[in-house]
């Protein structure tokens, strides 16, 4: 693999893109809104020169940048590898997304999605083709994060899922494999748990959002609480995880407490937009 596309210039994709980028990948890095992704790029460029000042750079940020275009067209996926798919957790976008793509790809390029929380072959329905359709699942933030979830869907190839293995590595990261595809794969599966305990502990005011995250963090060695960690990954991206759990289960231990539904309603979203559980300036 040589070229990767990625689609979505959000805080996964626009992670996802650098990483790539940073092993010697050339990356085509797309977005519909244009202000997106100046935004994407410029936080990109802010991030390697920070990595570049504290030597944890093998080459210069400047030549690493050179290998990172932008574009606000799937067309430009016609000579990719791979494509990476961080759109928004919706899953007619998705579908319109890869029913253009696989129009416009080669036969042989691997369609991956980042989807925390949409069964991977719900997504693949659509498509000719999906053998080559494969859960790919990074976390926030992509940088820093070594895992990756590769998940197979139920008409996913044994050869499309070593090449992805391959590809994780090769970037850097360490693979695990989802075998059964279920919403929310393993972390999210089990993480999400902790998420709605805290959230209900909250509600019937057991303890302050503040307490029950120290507790967490000093009582399981955990770098972050449950509430900080919500407000760094986006309440919205919280809510689509555990509804999709949900929905598919139908089991009520599952379904999202009030408030985080009203807080999402509210716009209180986390980091990116100022508030969440905690103010951010």
């Amino acid at each position: 693999m040589k070229n990767i596309f990625v689609v979505g210039s959000g805080i996964m994709g626009s992670g996802v893109a650098q990483v790539c980028t940073q092993s010697g990948y050339g990356v085509s890095l797309m977005d519909t809104n244009k202000k997106a992704l100046g935004k994407a790029l410029k936080k990109i460029e802010w991030s390697l020169n920070k990595l570049e000042k504290k030597n944890l750079l093998d080459e210069k940020a400047v030549d690493i940048l050179s290998r990172l275009n932008t574009t606000d067209s799937l067309e430009k996926a016609e000579n990719a590898d791979i494509v990476l798919e961080a759109a928004v957790e919706d899953v007619k976008t998705k579908h319109t997304v890869f029913e253009d793509l696989e129009h416009i790809c080669r036969p042989d390029t691997i369609f991956g999605t980042n989807t925390s929380s949409i069964p991977i072959t719900e997504i693949a329905s659509i498509l000719k083709n999906p053998e080559r359709f494969v859960g790919i699942h990074f976390f926030n933030p992509v940088h820093r994060m070594k895992l990756v979830e590769i998940i197979k869907g139920l008409a996913t190839s044994n050869n499309t899922v070593e090449r992805v293995k391959n590809f994780v590595l090769a970037i850097g990261k360490e693979p695990v494999m989802v075998n059964r595809d279920q919403a929310g794969f393993i972390v999210n599966r089990i993480n999400g748990m902790a998420f709605l305990e805290a959230l209900r502990l909250l509600e019937k005011g057991v303890a302050s959002v503040e307490d029950i995250d120290k507790a967490m963090r000093l009582g399981l060695g955990n770098p972050m609480g449950p509430f900080q960690l919500m407000d760094l990954v986006g309440l919205d991206v919280v809510l689509n995880a555990r509804m999709g759990i949900y929905n598919e289960t139908r089991e009520p231990n599952h379904f999202p407490p009030s408030i985080l539904r009203n807080m999402v309603k509210a716009g209180y979203l986390g980091r990116k937009t100022g508030k969440g559980f905690y103010e951010y300036k």
